[in-house]
């Protein structure tokens, strides 16, 4: 039987807890400052601030989101079929080197893995004419809020103590209440090395011939995904993500098909929260091979802020507001965390700060 419009909106309110839980580290995958659109309203400062817990302190040291991770490194291996969307050096067919970093999206350096429901993934590809492509993926298959400015909102919500904040901001947001069944429905999986991760944000390709192309881009893993409960995973330790995938790779690469999608004319390109329809076409370009792990103290991705706006040439953003809403608070956090790596002390004997 159809449910009722009462029982719909049942549903819907009991998902604001869940929402609230997750948001500070799902949400703030994409965070932003909107200081471009009132600086006297929003600014890199207000937007990183909003990630400390009310009534404690930053992790000092620390990425202000997705503070729990760990770097590797590896190559992107590019079967030159990108090169029909986009003149960038890394579809070019070769190997590429690549650096990068799992990640959990909290803003606890400390939090117990089963308890994240977001896991992410930055990426650095290195092209030998100089040029760098960034990019920052997360796993749901599509964002939280339709822009920046519900974005803000929806942290001082969510760390309001107004047990009315989150009803009230739902209610003026709507599209949020897809995130919040995704995140209750979703089944999560044992590793890293299971997941599918998503660009989430349109970027234009250009080709060698001047043509542009909207896309996103995923990176679908090689492993076959196993549903595991979360209070199976919780048994398994606070950091199980982290031992898994380390002795995964000790045992051989782990692998991503990256796979991109290619909108239809009129798709719009603005909105993370819309999927496009599952019949666009699709192209894959090249595998990720992850080859070796190295804890975050003293490995390579500490220092790199995956800032989604540096990219190749033949790639440039679209009219989606978060990748450079993203790179403003991303430096903010980044100028933040170097200043204080003091608190966050080097493992190797020596290692320079």
């Amino acid at each position: 039987m159809p449910e009722t419009r009462q029982q719909t909106a049942r549903s819907v309110i009991g998902s604001f807890a869940l929402i609230a839980g997750v948001v500070a580290f799902a949400a703030a995958a994409f965070a932003y400052t909107a200081g471009w659109f009132s600086p006297d309203r929003l600014t890199p400062h207000r937007l990183v601030d909003a990630f400390t817990p009310q009534g404690g302190e930053p992790p000092l040291g620390h990425r202000r989101n997705h503070a729990k991770g760990i770097c590797f490194t590896g190559i992107f291996e590019s079967n030159g079929a990108g090169s029909e969307l986009s003149r960038a050096g890394a579809f070019a067919q070769g190997q590429y080197p690549v650096l990068g970093r799992f990640n959990l999206g909290t803003p606890n350096p400390n939090a117990p893995d089963a308890t994240v429901r977001v896991r992410g993934i930055g990426l650095s590809i290195s092209t030998p004419d100089g040029q760098e492509w960034r990019m920052a993926l997360i796993n749901p298959p599509f964002f939280a809020v339709s822009t920046p400015q519900a974005f803000y909102e929806l942290l001082v919500a969510s760390g309001s103590k107004d047990p009315n904040a989150m009803p009230a901001f739902a209610k003026a947001n709507p599209e949020i209440a897809k995130f919040g069944e995704w995140a209750k429905s979703a089944p999560w999986t044992g590793s890293y090395a299971e997941e599918r991760f998503n660009s989430l944000d349109a970027f234009i390709f250009t080709d060698n011939s001047g043509a542009e192309h909207a896309v996103r881009w995923s990176l679908l893993p090689a492993a076959q995904p196993l549903a595991v409960s979360p209070d199976e995973l919780a048994k398994r330790g606070p950091d199980f993500l982290e031992q898994e995938i380390t002795e995964r790779i000790r045992g051989g690469p782990a692998r991503w098909t990256m796979q991109v999608t290619v909108a239809n004319p009129g798709d719009q390109t603005a909105d993370p929260t819309q999927a496009w329809p599952q019949d666009r076409r699709t192209i894959e370009v090249g595998t990720l091979i992850v080859q070796q792990i190295e804890a975050e103290p003293d490995g390579p991705c500490r220092d790199i802020n995956f800032d989604p706006t540096v990219l190749p040439s033949g790639i440039r953003t679209s009219d989606d507001p978060f990748p450079a809403a993203r790179s403003a608070a991303y430096a903010r956090s980044y100028d933040l965390r170097t200043s204080e790596a003091k608190d966050y002390p080097r493992t190797a004997p020596g290692a320079s700060q």
